[in-house]
């Protein structure tokens, strides 16, 4: 097994040329916009990164009281839940037979709470607004020839990345894989 790396950081003139790399993904495609967003999350991760963060700093200079008041429930909310499921039986039940609504639960208390101190407006922005560029910018940039050879790597395993492994547990790159394979599969037929 390949050792984590996280991918280098790209020269702006890759991240962001001019407007001709960038084009509006086809919608009625949604393997292929699903393909190139991949993609580009892969061979992007570190400028995304630094971009989130930049955002995250940013928003939290602006208004660091809430900020901090936020970081702190979102974290207590989320310690207290963990705890909670380890230590409580029902609620340790609950966890394992619904996920999915035991994660929805946190983040409603989370918002309840934050919205009862004010800070959900500075805590969803400083999240959702680094979220929002990074998906803008990884459904709208086309990909370049050292994009799809650093994902094919990726793909065959020959090189792990903290945004490959994320994927790979979102279920997002065994499915690419298995796209590309089928579509080799078909162009070999041909």
């Amino acid at each position: 097994m390949a050792k984590v790396e996280l991918t280098p950081l790209r020269a702006w003139d890759d991240f962001f040329p001019g407007w001709e790399r960038f084009a509006k993904p086809d919608a009625k495609d949604l393997a292929r916009w699903s393909n190139r967003v991949v993609s580009n999350l892969l061979y992007y991760q570190t400028n995304y990164l630094v971009l989130a963060v930049a955002i995250f700093l940013v928003v939290g200079f602006l208004n660091p009281l809430g900020m901090f008041t936020a970081l702190a429930v979102v974290s207590a909310i989320f310690l207290g839940s963990v705890w909670a499921a380890e230590n409580r039986a029902v609620i340790n039940h609950f966890k394992r037979q619904k996920p999915t609504a035991f994660v929805l639960l946190v983040l409603v208390a989370s918002y309840i709470l934050l919205s009862l101190l004010g800070s959900v407006m500075v805590f969803m922005s400083a999240i959702t607004f680094p979220l929002v560029c990074v998906f803008a910018h990884a459904s709208f940039r086309l990909r370049n020839m050292k994009n799809k050879l650093e994902n094919k790597f990726e793909g065959a395993g020959l090189k792990r990345s903290p945004m490959g492994i994320l994927l790979e547990a979102l279920g997002q790159q065994e499915e690419n894989l298995q796209k590309i394979q089928s579509l080799l599969e078909g162009k070999l037929k041909e």
